[in-house]
């Protein structure tokens, strides 16, 4: 095996860094009781609350039984609430509770937290081209996979 197949090669750091990054979200995140996938979720009903399942999956690019069980989880947990819509009976609608309006500023501390743990002694020439390199990593990937990739 050559130097860069082995614990040093760029996709195998890549990887570590992703499953580093993913358990300290996890623990960050935790400590709020909210689940890493559950704050996209809320951005996206500060935005706009009251939106159905089937709106929350085509912002947060998931599939609508990931937003329903999402949704279920951040319910018992007193984030989110969900109505019937008004106009048809069959659809309903989420809703941020008082505490899903209210732990706002806690998810944002934890993002910055986050990347202020990520990036220490990083300047900001160097954050400015990392994140070039982490968008064209993005292309290249969405690229290689065609219509079948999600993000």
């Amino acid at each position: 095996m050559s130097h860069e197949e082995g614990s040093e090669s760029l996709d195998f750091l890549l990887a570590q860094v992703s499953k580093l990054h993913r358990a300290r979200v996890h623990t960050l995140f935790e400590e709020l009781g909210l689940y890493h996938g559950q704050p996209p979720l809320l951005f996206a009903l500060w935005d706009q609350d009251g939106q159905t399942h089937t709106e929350l999956a085509g912002r947060l690019h998931i599939q609508a039984s990931t937003v329903t069980k999402m949704v279920q989880r951040m319910e018992k947990a007193g984030f989110v609430g969900r109505q019937a819509d008004p106009d048809d009976q069959r659809v309903s609608r989420v809703y941020l509770t008082d505490v899903g309006r209210t732990i706002r500023e806690d998810v944002n501390q934890v993002f910055r937290r986050l990347e202020d743990e990520t990036f220490a002694g990083f300047t900001l020439e160097e954050r400015v081209l990392l994140r070039r390199f982490f968008l064209q990593m993005r292309e290249n990937l969405l690229r290689a996979g065609g219509d079948k990739q999600e993000w």
